[in-house]
């Protein structure tokens, strides 16, 4: 091991000598420390336990219409090889635009549609061969199991959190704790519960970071070119996603200037290829490269896709409003922002995207007209950069004092209650009152979904008469059973997610008891000789 490590430092001797990259050097052999320990085997098991639990807590239920038209798309997908959403406009309820072939478009992009449409196949599987499904709730299953890809794309978002804070030389216990906070503590849990594209998004983001900031220094070349497939599958899924596409282009420039020169041209080639395809399909379907499918007005008239709000209006929602806040919603971001700092001491480029993605996706959304994102829980788009800021709390929980342990653990605690409050009922029931918009479809700054939700669920608690369809607890096999779905097929199930969460966090406890027996890759529990050998000099502390 010793010797791999002197044949590392030989190739850039540099890193060994220089007063600026003695952080860097401590990282290179925590970072190969910790390959010879079973990350694969834990963040393995995280992602299956935390998926299992997020089916569990899942909703089960395509309700908005920016669900409902994703999940068209992948139907349309799955039976006529289209994305054209006819059964949309039969059920009147399309949103977007007729193309030039008089085909009606959902106006966002593929990329969700195509990655969901194996739960779609599964779906159409299940509802073939169980027994026990009446015909009127069939459409209902398909629901449960397509809305299912979020739980999956949410835990995948907390599994790849954990590689790179295991990237950045953290030692594996606390990059798990870290990684559970990610997906407890913000609204990464609650959007698991929906189908809404945040989860999805998050996960291609934080993989992007992942392969451009933890594969080594310079990246490569086929490195870059992966992280530009995952930015342009972004895009694709929203395109407006591209405003993180300049965060990680300079994220790399800086962190290694001019040895990233070819890295950083790939990754903007490989993006420029995706874009460009979007704007010729937006050309072949609407006849414009700049017509995204939107239709020219919503509801009350309102042009939605435009940037009408006053910049302090929108500020002032996504920071203090009572429904909106990320300090209320995501409580971690007041370690996650300082952690951002920790954070640069490791790995600028991290740094910079985990500090500059939420800042331009909050500059970027605050002047959106519909800058709330219609009926939802919280700074529904800001999700995805949340996501990566979060990535400050990986170095904040490596080095904190058992005053900051204690903070961590409040703060976690906090967010995810205000998480379990907001899918334990169903938003729709509590915002579709006239409390969430006016007469004119302008978003109430009052209105709290802590509080209406919260008001909603000691109601259904206090309550024994059983709620109407759509309304009450807002679980998949609370709707299957008001559906008619035999009470075995609904057991089976259940019975089935508990015993996978159940195992795996099992697995998980029993690996990390394991990990902390033999020694994790703290620098603490380095072998003197490998420190010696690679001259290091541990990172001040901050």
């Amino acid at each position: 091991m010793v010797d791999s490590v002197q044949r590392v430092h030989r190739t850039t001797p540099e890193a060994a000598v220089r007063m600026d990259d003695e952080p860097k050097a401590w990282l290179d052999v925590g970072m190969l420390a910790a390959s010879g320990l079973p990350r694969t085997r834990i963040a393995t098991l995280l992602f299956l336990a935390l998926d299992f639990l997020f089916l569990l807590t899942s909703s089960g239920r395509v309700r908005t219409m920016d669900e409902v038209s994703v999940d068209f798309q992948a139907e349309s997908l799955v039976m006529r090889g289209s994305t054209a959403v006819p059964q949309a406009v039969a059920a009147n309820y399309f949103y977007g635009k007729v193309d030039r072939r008089g085909q009606p478009r959902a106006p966002y992009g593929e990329g969700q549609a195509i990655l969901v449409a194996p739960w779609h196949v599964v779906a159409r599987m299940l509802r073939a061969v169980l027994p026990g499904i009446p015909a009127r709730s069939k459409d209902l299953f398909v629901d449960v199991v397509v809305t299912s890809s979020s739980a999956t794309f949410a835990a995948l978002a907390a599994a790849l959190a954990f590689w790179i804070f295991c990237g950045l030389g953290i030692d594996i216990k606390t990059a798990t704790v870290a990684a559970l906070m990610l997906a407890l503590g913000t609204p990464l849990f609650a959007y698991s519960a929906w189908f809404f594209s945040e989860p999805l998004a998050a996960a291609l983001l934080l993989g992007t970071a992942l392969v451009l900031f933890t594969g080594g220094e310079p990246c490569s070349t086929g490195l870059a070119a992966l992280a530009g497939v995952l930015l342009g599958v972004t895009v694709w899924v929203r395109p407006s996603h591209i405003i993180a596409v300049p965060v990680f282009f300079l994220a790399l420039l800086i962190r290694d200037r001019e040895k990233s020169i070819r890295a950083a041209i790939t990754l903007a080639g490989v993006v420029v290829i995706f874009g460009g395809a979007y704007l010729l399909r937006n050309q072949i379907y609407f006849g414009n490269p700049l017509d995204f499918g939107y239709p020219q007005v919503a509801e009350g008239g309102k042009h939605l896709n435009s940037f009408e709000t006053p910049l302090a209006t929108g500020l002032y929602g996504f920071l203090l409003s009572p429904g909106k806040s990320v300090f209320l919603f995501v409580p971690l971001v007041l370690l996650a922002i300082p952690g951002v700092f920790r954070l640069a001491k490791r790995n600028v480029g991290l740094a910079i995207v985990a500090g500059g993605t939420p800042l331009i996706y909050l500059l970027f959304f605050a002047r959106y007209t519909q800058w709330e994102g219609g009926y939802c829980v919280g700074p529904r788009y800001l999700v995805p950069a949340i996501a990566l800021l979060c990535l400050g709390l990986g170095p904040v929980l490596a080095d904190a004092t058992p005053q900051i342990r204690k903070l961590a653990a409040v703060l976690f605690v906090a967010g995810m209650l205000v998480q379990v409050v907001s899918v334990a009922t169903s938003f729709m029931e509590d915002q579709t009152t006239g409390r969430y918009y006016d007469a004119r479809w302008n978003y109430r700054m009052e209105y709290s979904s802590i509080r209406g939700q919260a008001s909603l669920l000691l109601h259904y608690l206090a309550s024994s008469k059983p709620a109407r369809m759509n309304f009450g607890y807002d679980r998949w096999f609370v709707f299957l059973a008001k559906g008619g779905v035999t009470r075995g097929v609904l057991a089976v199930g259940i019975v089935f997610e508990l015993a996978g969460l159940g195992f795996f966090f099992w697995r998980l406890r029993k690996a990390l008891a394991e990990l902390a027996d033999s020694g994790s890759p703290h620098p603490a529990n380095l072998p003197d000789d490998m420190l010696t050998e690679a001259k290091m000099a541990e990172p001040a502390r901050g």
